[in-house]
């Protein structure tokens, strides 16, 4: 079998969009192999009919989809997520946890470990690992999580399921002198994350030093960025090694600030969809973590009005962060897909559409609409 092409679209680089060349993949090996120039005689083309042609999509916060949730620890229902974030132009996703009981989260885990190895020739999303969203966090920034199932932060624990864990986010306040923030970044290469946290800015910043490198739905669940006060908000702002996930569903924060956040984080800005199992459902009750939730429209809320999660899919997070920015297109197309492989290190295979790497390829209309998702070579869907 020889290469395929694509041909006629406008193909997204890290740093530029190029018209005028052909996108060549091998689908036996999976991989991308490169630009070119002019086409073979009897060359297996793709025509992407003047769309883009992007990185597919990386999504790295994601507790669920279409009535499934990870924290089922139900096989079939994250396989059905990841058949159905395929559609929103995701290839590769971090299945993700939160504070549920312990014994919850350990099924959890063994369950998305049991489609790792699978999940790389199914069609539909990859799974990288998982983003263990708790359960070490301060109840004064719980939000949509319950208090009875917050535990202390244990290295330990996260260690024993390095192979699976890819984000730890935990309270850094809560980690009495940091010793987990320091033995995780010792001994794992597990990202630590700070969220749902009411740290002071000076302790963040501190935390930032001794291992944390992310942050969780910025703004979202911590201490609020204030002039006297920066906050965890301010702390990740000003650490030069700290990515921030950002919900960009118009709603969790102003779109007013995708731009501020950018001119700092720049290539650290990443968006997430912190999706529940209301995500593709139509409106009324869902459950979350055990609690009830309720969806209207792009808003998810605990029955207290506080919200929960999203409805959001990446596709259109890229989409948002157009409408509301003056970013180029292959700006906001490198948030949703190298920015996050970059920051759970996965970016020498996926992420950009550059030679050598896996054939995850995107294309999209002109309002990011999905028209075909490939994985590995392979199209896994066609609208």
């Amino acid at each position: 079998m020889g290469l395929t092409y694509i041909t006629n679209g406008k193909i997204i680089l890290p740093d530029s969009v190029v018209c005028d060349k052909y996108l060549a993949f091998d689908e036996e090996s999976g991989k991308i192999c490169g630009l070119v120039d002019k086409l073979p005689l009897d060359a297996e083309i793709i025509d992407a009919k003047g769309n883009y042609v992007a990185p597919g999509l990386v999504d790295i916060h994601i507790h669920g989809y279409l009535g499934e949730d990870t924290s089922d620890a139900k096989p079939e229902g994250i396989k059905t997520m990841a058949y159905g974030v395929a559609k929103n132009g995701v290839t590769a996703f971090l299945p993700t946890t939160m504070t549920v009981a312990k014994e919850q989260i350990i099924a959890a885990l063994n369950s998305v470990r049991s489609l790792k190895e699978e999940s790389k020739t199914w069609d539909g999303a990859e799974i990288v690992g998982v983003h263990a969203e708790g359960p070490f966090i301060n109840p004064s920034k719980k939000g949509a999580q319950a208090e009875e199932n917050i535990l202390v932060p244990d290295a330990d624990f996260i260690i024993e399921n390095e192979d699976i864990i890819k984000i730890v986010t935990l309270a850094p306040e809560m980690d009495e002198g940091h010793k987990c923030i320091k033995k995780l970044a010792a001994e794992s290469s597990v990202l630590v994350s700070m969220g749902h946290t009411d740290a002071k800015f000076d302790e963040a910043m501190s935390a930032a030093k001794d291992g944390v490198n992310h942050a969780t739905h910025l703004f979202n669940a911590m201490s609020a960025l204030a002039h006297r006060n920066p906050g965890v908000v301010g702390a990740a702002l000003a650490s030069d090694n700290v990515s921030t996930e950002v919900i960009a569903d118009t709603f969790h924060i102003n779109p007013g600030l995708y731009s501020i956040i950018h001119k700092v984080k720049g290539d650290k800005m990443v968006l997430i969809t912190d999706c529940t199992r209301a995500g593709g459902m139509p409106d009324g009750e869902y459950d979350l973590g055990g609690q009830p939730i309720f969806l209207k429209g792009i808003e998810c809320r605990l029955a207290d009005g506080t919200i929960a999660g999203s409805v959001l899919k990446l596709n259109n997070a890229v989409k948002n962060v157009l409408d509301h920015t003056d970013l180029p297109v292959y700006e906001a197309f490198k948030l949703a897909s190298l920015n996050p492989a970059k920051a759970i290190r996965v970016d020498d295979r996926l992420g950009s559409l550059e030679e050598g790497k896996d054939a995850n390829i995107i294309i999209t209309d002109e309002n990011i609409n999905v028209i075909r998702t490939i994985k590995k070579g392979r199209t896994i869907y066609e609208a």
